[in-house]
Formats: structure tokens, C-alpha cells, sequence
């Protein structure tokens, strides 16, 4: 076998899902080799609302569902949709209509799992978001 052994955990983790690209931890791997960052640099470029310890456990799938305040960070420092983020952590279903149209979502909030505190923050997003929407 040619195969090089995994050099680090993230290698390694990187081996177990090669092929899998809806694993929320293996798109977060990538975009950040994507964009040659550390662990360390991506917590810097996010003001360390997202500490380097936190992110290899999400890209070693030891957390499989972040924050969205997490993914909205990581989007915003790894230039991507922060929806699409959303998809690939299962708040967000993707659809389409049958003529193959624009994509419709449907948020997918487990409420049993959100604090009242996040349930209220949700809720205030989405009216921003309907406002916004309006203008």
C-alpha cells in the first residue's frame, strides 16, 4: 500500500469520512484547509466565539450539532452561505418545487433541545429576517 499514514487526529478523523461530503465536520475541515487556516486562526478570525478546541471536535464529528451563532461565525470567517451551513448541521431541510425552481427551506429546530434563551433569539431572528425580507 502507497497510502501515507494520517499525520494528526484531523488527518485521521479527515480518512474516516472521505466520501461523505454532508458531514457537517468534514465540509468544516475542508473549507478550512480551503483557505490555509489553522485551528488557532480560525478562533482569532472569530473573535473567539469559536475556540480552536471547539472546532476540532466539530471536525472530528465529537459535536455534530453547533450553535447556530457557531456556524453563522465560521460562515462569515469561511466566506460560505451561512444556509448552507445550516443544511449540513440539519437545521434546515433543502427543498425545491416541481418546475425545479428557486429552493425552499424549512427550519427543522428540535424546541425540546433549545433553551428558552435560544428559542427567544430564534424567534427574534426570524422576525428580522421576515422585516428585512419586507423592505
Amino acid at each position: 500500500m502507497s497510502e501515507r499514514a494520517p499525520d494528526t487526529e484531523s488527518d485521521h478523523a479527515r480518512s474516516e469520512f472521505e466520501g461523505q461530503p454532508n458531514v457537517l465536520g468534514v465540509v468544516l475541515a475542508d473549507l478550512r484547509r480551503a483557505k490555509g487556516l489553522s485551528l488557532r486562526e480560525v478562533q482569532e478570525a472569530t473573535g473567539g466565539a469559536v475556540s480552536n478546541a471547539y472546532l476540532s471536535q466539530l471536525e472530528r464529528q465529537k459535536i455534530k450539532k453547533p450553535s447556530p451563532n457557531v456556524l453563522g461565525s465560521l460562515a462569515k470567517v469561511y466566506g460560505v452561505p451561512y444556509e448552507t451551513l445550516m443544511e449540513k448541521a440539519g437545521y434546515l431541510l433543502p427543498t425545491t418545487d416541481e418546475e425545479g425552481g428557486r429552493r425552499r427551506r424549512l427550519a427543522v429546530f428540535a424546541i425540546d433541545d433549545l433553551t428558552a434563551e435560544e428559542e427567544e433569539e430564534l424567534l427574534k431572528y426570524l422576525a428580522f429576517l421576515r422585516f428585512r425580507n419586507q423592505s
